[in-house]
């Protein structure tokens, strides 16, 4: 039995796009500091852009993406393309994102997993420091969620933006948005972080180190200097194949593939596999072709390190100190932010008052829910939006 890797990789294609073709744009911030204290001399990034900013400019919402996401969050680049952007269910005219009434911005972040993607434009170990001509390499800064934040600040000062009507993202966008609420209240009206919970707990901190481990036993990994030679590629796609398989559910995994061999393999000999084994890998060494391995450390890093609000402070206090409405969305079956941890951060953001919804969604993919069954929540979505 052969399985289509469109099985694994996070699209999905609603009965409408978005109308139009989407066009990548992108901007540049001069001598960007990190909350570590350093400076990147030129931190340029992509973006795209849904709907019409108003004459108020009152009316705009942030996308921040997933940990493997991008900045096409809907529509398409071209009329050939398979599939639109990932969350097209939701964004568009009369959807529950309605491009109508809102106009709708989506930022690639810095150390983008997709530094290979012509579709991509971000800064991080792969693109070339200016002060060496040579790529920066493992010299890149330590970037925080905090930092990927305030590079979409400062978008947002370019666009002459005074505050988002929401900020709403997925898993690691779902980070970004408590960030954004936590670090700059005044500069939102509300929040809607889906599939993540509000800090990293041990258990993901350790499964992000799982993530990571295939790239630094790679010997082409070379301590993240091989931008002369062969990238570490191998290592690379089992990281992303743990991936994909973490973010996804047993459900999917049994229902998928069962015990089914791979093709004519005979799983019963030394080098014969199952389905499920080959279809991941397939799907890893896929993604592989235009991620970056040095990138996909940063990312890991940067979820590891996530604590809402100022780094100094409590793993609570960023949470406790967001006082826009929030709506955190779920799905029970989440390996990687599970419902209890979600449920944990509304009680703490609600505990001194705070206006607190939750949805939960299902639809058998774990993790994936979030991106591939948004639409579940659409009602919930649009009601949130438009509460005065």
């Amino acid at each position: 039995m052969r399985h289509s890797l469109a099985m694994l990789l996070l699209t999905v294609t609603p009965a409408f796009a978005l109308e139009g073709l989407v066009e990548k744009q992108e901007f540049t911030l001069t001598d960007f500091q990190t909350r570590g204290g350093e400076t990147i001399p030129e931190m340029r990034l992509g973006y795209e852009t849904y709907g019409t900013l108003n004459e108020a400019r009152d009316n705009a919402i942030l996308i921040p993406h997933f940990f493997s996401g991008t900045s096409h969050a809907a529509g398409k680049y071209a009329d050939s393309d398979p599939a639109p952007g990932y969350w097209d269910a939701i964004i568009g005219s009369g959807k529950p994102i309605d491009t109508d009434r809102f106009f709708v911005v989506s930022v690639d972040t810095p150390v983008n997993l997709g530094a290979h993607d012509p579709n991509v434009i971000t800064t991080g170990p792969a693109t070339v420091n200016p002060a060496t001509g040579q790529p920066w390499g493992m010299d890149f800064p330590v970037m925080t969620i905090g930092d990927f934040v305030d590079t979409q600040k400062g978008l947002m000062d370019q666009l002459g933006i005074e505050k988002w009507h929401a900020v709403m993202g997925a898993s690691m966008g779902g980070l970004q948005s408590y960030e954004w609420a936590a670090s700059y209240p005044d500069r939102l009206e509300r929040v809607i972080p889906v599939i993540a919970s509000g800090y990293a707990n041990a258990d993901l901190i350790a499964w992000l180190d799982v993530w990571a481990a295939p790239i630094k036993v790679d010997p082409n990994w070379n301590g993240g200097d091989y931008y002369g030679g062969d990238a570490p590629l191998a290592g690379l796609s089992a990281a992303l194949k743990t991936l994909t398989l973490h973010a996804n559910s047993a459900e999917w995994a049994n229902a998928s593939f069962g015990r089914s061999p791979a093709g004519d393999s005979a799983p019963q000999a030394r080098d014969g596999q199952f389905a499920v084994q080959a279809a991941l890998d397939a799907a890893g060494a896929a993604r592989a072709q235009i991620a970056d391995a040095n990138h996909f450390l940063y990312l890991v890093k940067a979820n590891q390190l996530f604590v809402a609000g100022p780094s100094e402070g409590g793993i609570y206090d960023g949470l406790l100190a967001i006082e826009v409405p929030a709506l955190l969305i779920y799905s029970e079956d989440d390996l990687v932010f599970p419902p209890d941890a979600v449920r944990e951060t509304a009680a703490i953001i609600g505990s001194d008052g705070t206006p607190v919804q939750t949805v939960r969604i299902t639809g058998g993919r774990g993790h994936l829910d979030g991106v591939l069954h948004i639409g579940q929540a659409g009602e919930q979505i649009r009601a949130f939006l438009n509460a005065e």
